[in-house]
């Protein structure tokens, strides 16, 4: 096991502190119910152009600063990484904020020196292994080696970069990194999860396709807010709204979700665990932050494999995707965050050489034999 101690360094609005959904909610104490108030139609971190745009203000109150109330489990998540990591608070408050800034993550935080509290915008200076934030402007600049994504309402049009949906699935994903969990190698002989990791164009679907061909693998039913494609069967996913699919992640029907191409993706308990508990092999195509919770729920039950391509036929393939052009562009400049998501994962395969040599490196890595 690595002595190495990770250098975490943590944003603090919106990760550790409410912010944007408690000034919303001094909104509403104010003018009632609206719609715009709603923290899911917060899609920027800035301005929106209507009256959710009174929030910001609150940000430069020093009674606001003073008063933002603390995310469940936050200081539990902060002592939990101090165990293994030197942890830093790096956050960007008005001058007339620092101070109480400064004292509150002290007193809330005691496990955290003094000397780790950073109060500044420049994060992309600070030397750091993982950085953990909200702010997709403060991720694409980081330094940090593996700077992470914080999903939150304001940030989910955002693919392929490294994010998490909890602090559990963050604390997991911090001892994969510094290697300081003793894990054994993934073991799915009485059942598990398989998560195809990569980037779009890079065969996922088609090995999953390929693998489902042996009943002892099955591809558990997703739900997403994406339309159905041209020639797509029904039953290929489980296609709803966007309304209907936040009514159910909110009331915790699935147990990863994640957007791709703006459009919302989540796997539910009930359409992994029956295959799970009767032996057999759950494949699900999924981003690093679904694989990230899955291997957190499923331990060495779950392994992770990551699909590549080479880059010249991941652009073609994009290009030739029927979708908008902001969605294509999305998808490409993407491709940098997500080949670096290799580290995280068990192996990889290489769709160059077909899906047929991919899933029979897969069933090599599992010591199993075809059954067709």
């Amino acid at each position: 096991m690595r002595k190495y101690r990770l250098r975490i360094g943590l944003d603090v609005d919106d990760i550790l502190y409410e912010c944007n959904s408690y000034a919303l909610r001094l909104l509403k104490e104010k003018y009632g119910d609206d719609p715009a108030l709603d923290i899911n139609n917060i899609r920027e971190w800035g301005l929106q152009g209507d009256l959710s745009d009174e929030r910001i203000a609150y940000f430069s109150s020093p009674d606001f600063v003073a008063s933002q109330p603390l995310y469940p489990g936050a200081r539990r998540f902060v002592r939990e990484l101090c165990k293994t990591a030197d942890v830093f608070f790096i956050t960007a408050v008005p001058l007339n904020c620092m101070s109480i800034r400064a004292e509150r993550l002290a007193n809330d935080f005691p496990d955290v020196p003094a000397g780790n509290i950073i109060i500044g915008t420049r994060k992309d200076v600070v030397n750091l292994d993982i950085l953990l934030d909200d702010g997709a402007h403060n991720i694409s600049s980081s330094q940090a080696s593996y700077p992470v994504l914080m999903r939150r309402p304001w940030n989910s049009d955002l693919s392929g970069l490294l994010s998490v949906n909890s602090y559990d699935d963050f604390i997991h994903l911090a001892k994969m990194i510094g290697n300081s969990f003793v894990g054994k190698t993934p073991d799915l002989k009485s059942g598990g999860v398989i998560c195809l990791v990569g980037p779009s164009g890079t065969g996922k679907t088609e090995i999953a396709a390929e693998l489902t061909k042996d009943s002892r693998f099955e591809k558990p039913l997703t739900t997403t807010t994406r339309p159905r494609r041209a020639g797509e069967e029904a039953d290929a996913y489980r296609f709803v709204g966007t309304a209907q699919f936040i009514k159910e992640r909110d009331a915790g029907e699935f147990i990863e979700t994640t957007v791709y191409g703006k459009h919302f993706f989540g796997t539910s308990e009930k359409h992994i665990s029956p295959i799970v508990s009767s032996g057999r092999i759950a494949v699900i195509p999924i981003d690093i932050c679904g694989a990230v919770t899955l291997k957190n729920k499923y331990g060495q039950r779950a392994l992770l494999v990551f699909t590549e391509r080479n880059k010249r036929d991941i652009y073609l393939n994009i290009i030739h995707r029927k979708t908008t052009d902001e969605d294509k562009v999305s998808r490409m400049l993407s491709l940098d965050f997500e080949f670096r998501n290799i580290e995280l994962c068990d192996f990889a395969v290489n769709y160059d050489q077909g899906a047929e040599k991919c899933v029979e490196k897969i069933y090599s890595e599992l010591n199993m034999k075809r059954e067709i």
